[in-house]
């Protein structure tokens, strides 16, 4: 097994962690590799796109119809140089 040292911890982190670990009836070395054991072993998230967003929020509505707009010809360059 590896062993870790962590260091510049805030007071503060380190106090609720002591807590948690009495809470817990453990070291605070054992609440650490507990904490540590539970954040790794969940499944990285998916990043959403955000058009699924969209279609997520507006599909449970019965979607959405958007007419398109008719294109219009490509216009003729602006000559800068007269």
């Amino acid at each position: 097994m590896a062993s870790m040292t962590i260091r510049n911890i805030d007071d503060a982190l380190k106090k609720r962690l002591r807590v948690r670990a009495a809470q817990n009836d453990r070291s605070m070395e054992d609440e650490a590799r507990d904490i540590l054991r539970s954040a790794l072993s969940a499944e990285p998230s998916r990043p959403v796109s955000i058009v699924d967003s969209i279609r997520a929020r507006i599909q449970p509505l019965g979607g959405v119809e958007l007419d398109i707009a008719p294109r219009e010809a490509i216009r003729e360059p602006i000559v800068l140089d007269r």
